[in-house]
Parts: structure tokens; C-alpha cells; sequence
């Protein structure tokens, strides 16, 4: 019991009589989490957020994400996502987890399912050195659901480049903007774009940029409204709250 659809055709069933009060409380109580004593998993994530719980890859054994994503697979989870994960630790998880991995966005989906793509989330980079950062921030949105449009290379210092797709980020429910350097690029697609914005910064740049200090201060100076920052090089979480930002526009139009 993963996700909302479970539960209310759990409730259904009691409403109908096929399933005792008692039965659907034991189901409930049993659901929220798993402790593996390393981890409690929390399976209510779904349905609380509409997405499973998210596996940071970073400073976990191989051991520990594969038994995390093991436990979920085996409650139905599924485009479980392990964030920061490097090539040498795929490697050595075992062939029982079903996986993609992306490597320039250091990124895994476990239990990979297709889904179809709702609404249009675009995301533009400022230049090619901000794409890894850029496909974390698109591979979280498309495995949790949403069509994807890529923009990539079309900073300010060749604007022409940006202003000839206008006619794709004015199609957009929500724009990602990632850019290291001065940051610009965020700026500009705010003051373009009629939909919310989110800029994240790169840690991309010479010395001054201070490993994407300066960009992240120029985005949230930014004069163009609706624009609002997440953390540097955080694609991961751009990704998802673009997500959320884009299917629930889907549902008021819906």
C-alpha cells in the first residue's frame, strides 16, 4: 500500500463490506515504515507527496541502498530514485534490482516503470558544463511523471540562442534554469516566461564564482518575479518541485 489509489480502494472495500474495520486498520498501522536498523523506510512518502521516498546515494554502502531499494521494491515501489550515486557503486549492486543509471547525472532509477509524460517542464542550462546538473533535474521530473522539454546551451552571452525558443518556454507550466558563472540566465527567463521559475545554480566557473556562490547569490537577487532558488547544484531538488508545481496545475485544469 504505496500510494493513494491503495488506500482509497481499501476504504472502498470497507464502505462495501468485503473488508472488516479491523482488517483495513491492521493494513493501515502496518504500512507508514520499515526499520532495517540502518534506514526506516518510509512508504506513506507516496501519499503524503506523490512520489516514493528518494535514496541519497552519497556516503551509503552498496549494502544499505540495495537493501533500501529491495524492501521498496517488494512494496511495490517503483522509479525509485537514488541520488548521487557514483559508477563503482552500481556496479557492485546486484543484478536482482532492476536499474537504470545515468552517469553524468550521477543518478539510478530502481524498479524503472514508464509513465506518461503530463503537462511540460522545460529545462535550459547556461552552457554545456551545467548539463550534469541540468539531467538531475530532468530525470527526477521524468520519473516522477512529467514531459520534459531540454533547452541546453543557450546562455546569456549568445542570447539569440534562448529567444529563439520563446515559443517553448511560453508553452511551459514550470522552467528550470540552471547556470553557473554570474547566474544570469535565470533572470532572463523570469522576466520572458508567464510561469513559475526555478533557478539553481552551478558550482561551474573560474575562482571568483567560489564554486557557485556567486550564481547563487545573483538568482536570489534576481529582480524578475516568480523566480524562487534552490541550492547549489541541487538539480535533484529542483526536479521535484517542478514536479509537484506542473501536476498540480495539471489538476486544476483537469
Amino acid at each position: 500500500m504505496d500510494n493513494k489509489y491503495d488506500i482509497l480502494q481499501l476504504l472502498r472495500s470497507v464502505a462495501d463490506g468485503s473488508t472488516a474495520p479491523e482488517d483495513a486498520l491492521l493494513k493501515l498501522k502496518e504500512a507508514p515504515f520499515e526499520d532495517l536498523d540502518y534506514a526506516k523506510i518510509d512508504f506513506h512518502r507516496s501519499i503524503r507527496q506523490g512520489a516514493a521516498e528518494v535514496i541519497y546515494g552519497a556516503g551509503k554502502t552498496p549494502e544499505q541502498i540495495a537493501g533500501i531499494a529491495s524492501a521498496m521494491g517488494e512494496k511495490g515501489c517503483r522509479n525509485i530514485l537514488i541520488t548521487r550515486v557514483g559508477q563503482e557503486t552500481v556496479d557492485l549492486l546486484p543484478d536482482s534490482i532492476p536499474l537504470e543509471y545515468h552517469a553524468s547525472a550521477r543518478l539510478a532509477v530502481a524498479y524503472p516503470e514508464a509513465r506518461p509524460g503530463r503537462g511540460n517542464i522545460v529545462v535550459a542550462t547556461g552552457g554545456t558544463s551545467d548539463i550534469p546538473v541540468a539531467e538531475e533535474a530532468a530525470l527526477t521530473a521524468e520519473a516522477m511523471g512529467n514531459h520534459v522539454t531540454r533547452l541546453y546551451d543557450v546562455g546569456v552571452a549568445g542570447l539569440h540562442r534562448l529567444l529563439s525558443s520563446l515559443d517553448v518556454l511560453m508553452s511551459a507550466r514550470c522552467i528550470i534554469a540552471v547556470a553557473g558563472m554570474e547566474g544570469a540566465l535565470a533572470s532572463v527567463i523570469g522576466g520572458l516566461a508567464d510561469c513559475p521559475v526555478i533557478a539553481v545554480p552551478t558550482s561551474v566557473g573560474y575562482g571568483a564564482s567560489f564554486g557557485g556562490l556567486s550564481a547563487l547569490l545573483s538568482m536570489l537577487n534576481s529582480c524578475a518575479s516568480g523566480c524562487s532558488v534552490v541550492n547549489i547544484d541541487n538539480g535533484f531538488g529542483a526536479g521535484y518541485l517542478a514536479s509537484r508545481i506542473n501536476q498540480m496545475e495539471g489538476l486544476k485544469e483537469e
